[in-house]
């Protein structure tokens, strides 16, 4: 189940990326790379600084022909990509929280600490995310107020908790992708939002 959930989870990321880069009117080229970075970036940061190896997609080099397939194929189909807007929204929502539980197995196998074990879970949904919007010059998404890297850190918290407490693997697996969609989904319709810190050096006190 989450092998199938990856492989959709990057097929949707490398969609949205390659609209991203074409609104920032990018070649072909500039296309398939935004979308490697967003959908894979966040794995081959964990792994590399979990010193993991090989990469998933050097050990799996299908994975890349996987990613720049949909991002061409976006080229194409952008308009009515564009117009599905919720579909990728809930897709993306279930890519998060599956990136994170994925990245948390990692973290288990790699012998880490807990709490590097929910950063593993955490790097690996939101940084390839991250790294489009720097490539893009865009303030990452996720430092704007959005309930994004808060939902990974709740899924990998609760699935890290329920391994450690007893509870069956697949289960736990399936209650925290449960409960981080319904919180990403709940944020997205209620447009619930992390506190900002404004500061102005010129405000008056």
């Amino acid at each position: 189940m989450l092998l199938i959930a990856f492989y959709v989870a990057i097929t949707v990321e490398a969609m949205t990326a390659a609209l991203a880069a074409g609104r920032r009117n990018m070649d072909w080229f500039g296309v398939c790379l935004i979308a490697c970075v967003t959908a894979l970036g966040g794995g081959t940061m964990r792994d590399i600084l979990l010193d993991h190896y090989p990469l998933v997609w050097v050990k799996n080099p299908y994975v890349l022909l996987l990613v720049c397939g949909a991002a061409l194929a976006t080229i194409p189909l952008a308009q009515l990509v564009d117009r599905l807007k919720w579909p990728f929204l809930l897709l993306d929502a279930l890519g998060l929280v599956v990136f994170t539980v994925i990245g948390c197995n990692i973290g288990i196998e790699a012998g880490v600490h807990p709490i590097i074990v929910i950063v593993a879970g955490m790097v690996t949904g939101t940084a390839g995310g991250v790294l489009r919007d720097v490539l893009c010059n865009d303030i990452p998404l996720i430092f704007q107020g959005e309930l994004y890297a808060t939902v990974s850190l709740i899924t990998g918290v609760i699935y890290f908790l329920g391994l450690t407490n007893g509870m069956p693997g697949d289960l736990m697996v399936l209650i925290a992708i449960a409960i981080g969609f319904t919180l990403r989904v709940l944020a997205l319709v209620l447009k619930w939002e992390m506190p900002r810190f404004v500061f102005d050096r010129n405000m008056r006190r």
